[in-house]
């Protein structure tokens, strides 16, 4: 007769908080940005982005952990990163191709 262990994978419990999609919903509607937002674009803002993340938020609170850290996963995968890393050979080219131009009045 053997026992056999089962291996238990422990997750980090990662907390959904919804208070900054709260917070930026509540924002969205205040005059300061509504104002930058006709300021700046010509139009008003509809918050609908504000409210699909506050949506969202509270649909990932109906969910188990497991689950919860899979699509959390996922979706930091699929974030792009906000630094393009490039060799020092394709950056020199970058660089010529963004700004060589400025070279030629020499």
């Amino acid at each position: 007769m053997s026992i056999e262990k089962e291996e238990v994978v422990v997750l980090p419990r990662r907390k959904v908080s919804c208070t900054t999609c709260f917070d930026a919903l509540w924002f969205c509607y205040s005059p300061v940005h509504q104002l930058q937002q006709y300021y700046r674009l010509g139009s008003l803002d509809n918050c609908s982005g504000k409210w699909n993340a506050l949506v969202d938020c509270l649909k990932l609170k109906t969910k188990g952990s497991r689950e919860v850290h899979e699509i959390l996963e996922t979706r930091e995968k699929e974030k792009t990163h906000i630094w393009t890393f490039r060799t020092p050979e394709e950056a020199a080219t970058h660089w010529n191709d963004m700004f060589g131009h400025l070279d030629d009045g020499k």
